[in-house]
């Protein structure tokens, strides 16, 4: 697969022309609400029985792209309860392809990867229902350089899984 070093904290700016998400016009306090439904959507995809069907050699399968999802749940969740109790933390990089590869992501049960996004789901949508009016300014960084508030990174971040349910529905699309 060919490693995604794209930066995508252009979405802040203008809607992704790839799924329609608008990070710009979004809520960043219906960003709870908006995960939760994203997540509801995953058990039926992982039901598929295409989940674990590559649609071409080097895009993602819906189980890759699952798993990947719920890193991304692990991850953002670690990195707002650092946002709202440090000071403008610096967040470690996170390989996600080595990750995918480290995680071995195509050989993942399908039932654990869906119970796991669920929960992982649900902590970070109880993280971002916890945040106060006074908490939305707060900052941190990526080690790119890319600074964020928890407003942006809300929704910077509620794009990600919404962009992916997308990717899986075109892969499904192509696979017939």
């Amino acid at each position: 697969m060919p490693k995604d070093d794209k930066d995508w904290t252009w979405v802040l700016e203008r809607p992704c022309p790839e799924c329609g998400f608008d990070a710009s016009a979004a809520d960043a306090s219906a960003v709870a609400d908006l995960l939760r439904a994203n997540a509801g959507a995953w058990p039926a995809v992982l039901a598929d029985s295409r989940a674990a069907v590559r649609p071409t050699p080097d895009v993602w399968s819906a189980l890759e792209y699952a798993c990947h999802v719920r890193d991304v749940f692990r991850i953002y969740d670690e990195r707002l309860r650092r946002m709202l109790t440090e000071d403008d933390p610096l967040y470690p990089n996170w390989d996600q392809d080595q990750t995918a590869i480290d995680d071995d992501y195509p050989l993942q049960s399908v039932d654990t990867v869906t119970e796991q996004l669920l929960a992982a789901a649900g902590q970070l949508a109880r993280r971002f229902e916890s945040v106060t009016d006074g908490q939305w300014p707060r900052t941190g960084r990526r080690g790119d350089g890319a600074s964020f508030t928890v407003d942006t990174f809300a929704r910077y971040f509620i794009h990600d899984p919404i962009h992916h349910l997308h990717d899986v529905r075109q892969g499904y699309e192509a696979i017939g």
